[in-house]
């Protein structure tokens, strides 16, 4: 049923012609845990790419036309494709091209679709993919982790043309997880404004909801809406009057007036104004949040984007400079915590084959703040601020607990395999000459165990490692009475 509702525009605009948007949704519960492909398609590509395990997507072709032969004298409907890759640019030309087919043609198009479809090879981060589509081949490029995406993926200067002067304070907001609400007459406009908003951090993850086109329909709406409670830490994209009201208690709301032409100079809202003056989707652009930024306004950036309005340079170009900016500022006030990180991580000498794999150490925020004050973020970037207080702000947030375990998880797996590095070239003879049957039967269990890890990482762990192991195995085994080995091997 949420499919249904979310396929339509949901606002007093008229949206006449042809519209296009998109919208993510939960899975049902029950959902099953991402493949292996899936899990290393994750690993290699950037984070705003990465798919999700509990969400799908979905990308909307809807056309609405004046026809007398329908009994409301319009003709209304939407072609949904349904995918979990956010892939926002690719499958918003795939739409283009196969619904007004479908308008044209019938259902046998979306058979001819689907069977293209079927042909695609599976996505490989760092391939340039080259997809048939209804007699068009489309080539795609996707981006390794460590390579921003296609400066058309996400064209954040456009999606903030009329806040432009409040890029730094939403760069805060989202970073720390704050709920945000962007209100606007269209879906198209909501969903550029929220899915610029989860990338600006990048190549942080957003780690909490984001809804790029929200309905009174969706079955989080009540979740979402109400005053009993503080707002959730999501991003909702709305269209529908009914939500001026509805969420006038959220902290912070963007409204978002429509796109102007590209190229042309902007027309900004200069000042944040105070959520309450917000009382209806027809108030002025703007940002209405009574937020106080933690770090001073770098004006440099915005003079610039500004002169380059002026001069007419290519809109590609100025999401560059944009992004650019953002990704500085988001390297800026993450290094420190990388750095911290790396830190924690034991030493390599120090992992012995004969102990337990070591762990990282837990992660204390109070040492790692008083390292902020002479290596914090003022050694990469010019920007000046209380950036303390922003760091605890942020270790409150789901971005910093998604990073923290992600860190922590890729550290103990590191941990696991030079500790199998450090098993697999010990002297595991010498050590057994003189241990009891049980500690041997225990050590041989241990390496089983590291065997299997490498089984499942074999990607990342050293062939040639796993072969000494094996080896290793073997002949501790061997030295056991037969009755025992017959029990180990079976």
């Amino acid at each position: 049923m949420n499919i249904c509702y979310l396929s339509f525009p949901d606002s007093n605009s008229g949206c006449m012609g042809d519209t296009q948007f998109h919208f993510r949704i939960r899975q049902c519960p029950g959902k099953r845990p991402l493949s292996r492909s899936h899990s290393q398609y994750n690993k290699d590509c950037p984070v705003s790419l990465q798919l999700d395990d509990a969400h799908y997507y979905g990308f909307v072709y809807f056309r609405q036309t004046k026809d007398r032969t329908v009994r409301r004298g319009y003709f209304q409907k939407s072609v949904v494709l349904i995918t979990k890759l956010p892939c926002v640019a690719l499958f918003n030309q795939v739409i283009s091209i196969i619904a007004p087919e479908y308008f044209d043609n019938g259902e046998p198009s979306l058979e001819a679709a689907c069977h293209d479809i079927d042909q695609w090879p599976s996505p490989v981060p760092g391939d340039t993919l080259n997809l048939p589509i209804m007699g068009t081949v489309l080539q795609h490029s996707l981006p390794v982790h460590t390579v921003l995406p296609s400066l058309h993926e996400v064209d954040i200067y456009s999606a903030f043309l009329s806040i432009l002067p409040h890029v730094q304070l939403l760069w805060e907001l989202v970073l720390i997880g704050e709920p945000i609400v962007v209100m606007a007459s269209s879906p198209t406009t909501t969903c550029l404004t929220v899915q610029a908003l989860v990338n600006m951090i990048a190549p942080l993850k957003f780690c909490s909801d984001f809804r790029p086109y929200f309905t009174i329909h969706d079955s989080e709406f009540k979740e979402y809406t109400t005053k009993t409670q503080a707002p959730p830490p999501v991003i909702l994209g709305v269209t529908n009057p009914f939500f001026a009201k509805t969420l006038q208690h959220w902290p912070h709301i963007i409204r978002i007036g429509e796109m102007g032409s590209i190229g042309s100079s902007p027309k900004l809202a200069n000042k944040v104004k105070k959520a309450a003056a917000l009382k209806t989707l027809d108030s002025n652009p703007g940002v209405y949040t009574r937020y106080k930024s933690f770090l001073t306004k770098d004006k440099m950036i915005l003079k610039r984007l500004m002169k380059g309005a002026q001069l007419k340079r290519p809109v590609e170009a100025q999401n560059a400079i944009l992004r650019r900016h953002l990704l500085e500022l988001t390297q800026s006030f993450m290094i420190p915590l990388e750095r911290y990180m790396a830190s924690l991580m034991p030493l390599q000498r120090n992992i012995s084959p004969y102990k337990g794999p070591p762990r990282l150490r837990p992660f204390d925020s109070e040492k790692f703040l008083e390292s902020v004050e002479h290596s914090g973020p003022q050694l990469t970037s010019g920007i000046k601020g209380d950036w303390e207080s922003l760091y605890r702000r942020f270790f409150r947030s789901p971005n910093f607990e998604g990073w923290y375990h992600q860190r922590q998880r890729e550290v103990n797996q590191k941990l696991q395999i030079l500790h199998l590095e450090a098993l697999s070239n010990a002297n595991l003879s010498e050590w057994i000459a003189d241990k009891e049957e049980v500690e041997v039967v225990d050590l041989i269990l241990k390496i089983k165990d590291k065997l299997t890890f490498a089984s499942h990482h074999h990607h990342i762990v050293g062939n040639e490692s796993i072969s000494r192991l094996q080896k290793q195995l073997e002949d501790i085994v061997s030295t056991l009475p037969d009755d025992l080995q017959t029990v180990i091997k079976t």
